[in-house]
């Protein structure tokens, strides 16, 4: 028996496209999923944008006002796809009327608005998904299980980054996202926070670290209305970036591995450099997102001159035979948020969190949050999961 869930977005920018059709597609690669998501409703605060996104995919209703979600009772679960500003309010408002959330990171401004989302979330016994997307990857659970059967032997360092050119243009717009009371932190909520994750996910708790940050690009002009995505704004009055363009990270595990985490926005050249680098006392394991079904690994007791292999990822790893029949079939980036929506709705069925929670949030939280006192202090400093 398969039961309709009724499904709510706000914020319909492109990621909010995104989720709706994660929503579309999740049960023809998983056909037994217990709930079936139903397109109830999408709020959106410009002009014509809902009616747009209800036209094109089927939305029953649309409304400009957010609370008219929360106090739908045809809405069971809630996608939140707004601006970082709206994610506490938002996100804590769905909670407490009993809706199931999905909220993308770096789900508020700070750790404390973290939390309070994570809080309402426990306090309401409702589920709580957070898009860190990348950890979907069955490449990346390949390399998390690889790593921790020991192939590699002990873990020694880690270098992860996450490149971008998408701010790099000088004429792109100063949207909310360079705005400290609507944005937030820059590169360290919108990649870094991946970096942070997946340092977790792959290796466990970051104990301390040190870092530094600037600003490339000091000015941007104002867009003359709304905006989607990374636009331009050509001729628009300057105003002042507020937040940061670049990180650059040194990390200390629990485990007394180190590691580097290096982020930036304005990266002329490159386009989604995403990846990792784990190296272990008998191995390493390499990802790169943009060759997101490989994995490169040396594993072995040669030492010196051991060989790299590449892995191509296949039914047996990760979520990857929902997708493809056979190793070397590609996946794709929506592919990742299908597995997040499955994972998200699997929990609503269950009653059990799968995949990344509102607490992975918590902690990603924490580490930008000491990388930022630490790019003001200049000193090393202790990460604190329990903000």
């Amino acid at each position: 028996m398969v039961d309709t869930l009724g499904v709510a977005v706000v914020g319909f920018g492109w990621m909010g496209r995104v989720h709706t059709q994660a929503y579309a597609r999740v049960t023809h690669h998983y056909p037994r999923l217990p709930l079936r998501p139903e397109l109830v409703t999408v709020a959106e605060e410009v002009p014509g944008r809902a009616e747009e996104a209800a036209a094109r995919f089927g939305f029953a209703t649309t409304t400009r006002d957010w609370r008219e979600v929360a106090a739908d009772p045809r809405v069971r679960v809630v996608s939140i796809t707004t601006p970082n500003f709206l994610h506490r309010e938002i996100g804590v408002a769905m909670a407490e009327a009993g809706k199931h959330i999905w909220i993308e990171k770096p789900v508020g401004l700070t750790a404390g608005d973290a939390r309070a989302v994570a809080d309402a979330v426990a306090e309401a016994g409702v589920q709580g998904a957070v898009g860190f997307n990348y950890r979907n990857a069955p490449a990346v659970e390949a390399a998390r299980d690889l790593i921790a059967a020991g192939e590699i032997g002990t873990v020694t360092h880690v270098r992860i980054r996450l490149f971008s050119d998408y701010a790099a243009h000088p004429e792109s717009a100063l949207t909310w996202r360079y705005e400290r009371e609507r944005g937030g932190s820059g590169v360290l909520g919108d990649l870094a926070s991946h970096g942070a994750d997946l340092a977790r996910f792959l290796l466990g708790d970051i104990a301390s670290l040190t870092a530094d940050t600037a600003v490339f690009l000091p000015k941007r002009a104002r867009p003359a209305g709304a905006t989607a995505g990374h636009g331009r704004a050509t001729g628009g009055e300057p105003g002042p970036v507020e937040n940061e363009d670049y990180v650059s990270c040194l990390l200390r595990f629990a485990s007394g591995a180190r590691g580097v985490l290096e982020a930036c926005r304005v990266s002329v050249g490159e386009q989604n450099n995403y990846g990792f680098e784990v190296h272990g006392t008998t191995g390493a394991v390499f990802w790169d997102f943009r060759r997101m079904n490989e994995l490169a690994v040396s594993r072995g007791t040669t030492y010196q001159d051991q060989p790299v292999s590449t892995v191509y990822v296949g039914p047996g790893h990760g979520e990857f035979a929902a997708f493809q029949p056979g190793a070397a079939n590609a996946m794709g980036y929506d592919d990742l948020k299908v597995i997040e929506a499955y994972r998200f709705l699997r929990s609503v069925a269950e009653g059990a969190p799968y995949g990344a929670t509102l607490p992975d949030a918590v902690h990603s939280a924490a580490v930008l949050e000491a990388m930022a006192r630490s790019a003001d202090s200049g000193a090393w400093v202790a990460v604190d999961a329990d903000v």
